[in-house]
């Protein structure tokens, strides 16, 4: 799932040891550019947050998984970011270039021959 929108906060870093080793996570807050705007808080773990390096102010488009988990009776989801492209550049300073779907596939509503 993709996310366009602007970083508008960055949350304390966060680490601790688990079973399997230490952990690092942050989070960040993105206002949607829609409409009716939505505020989502999503993560990056380990070596993403400095892959990222994400700045407040920056647009960015994010590609999240969600996870949903049961602890005692309650659901927490997660949000956590695999993919970042900022201004059309990906986390690597590669190129982006959003859908390059042919204009084949497109359908003109003009030339549609639904009457209604």
């Amino acid at each position: 799932m993709e996310i366009k929108g602007k970083i508008i906060e960055i949350l304390p870093e966060k680490s601790g040891q688990s079973a399997n080793g230490e952990w690092r996570k942050q989070e960040y807050i993105l206002e949607t550019d829609s409409n009716y705007p939505k505020k989502i808080c999503f993560m990056a773990w380990g070596d993403k947050i400095g892959e990222f390096n994400l700045q407040q102010g920056e647009n960015v488009e994010v590609s999240v998984d969600l996870e949903s988990r049961e602890y005692n009776g309650r659901w927490y989801t997660d949000v956590k970011a695999w993919k970042v492209s900022k201004d059309g550049m990906s986390a690597n300073n590669e190129p982006t270039y959003g859908n390059q779907e042919s204009n084949e596939n497109k359908v003109s509503l003009e030339e549609d021959d639904i009457p209604f």
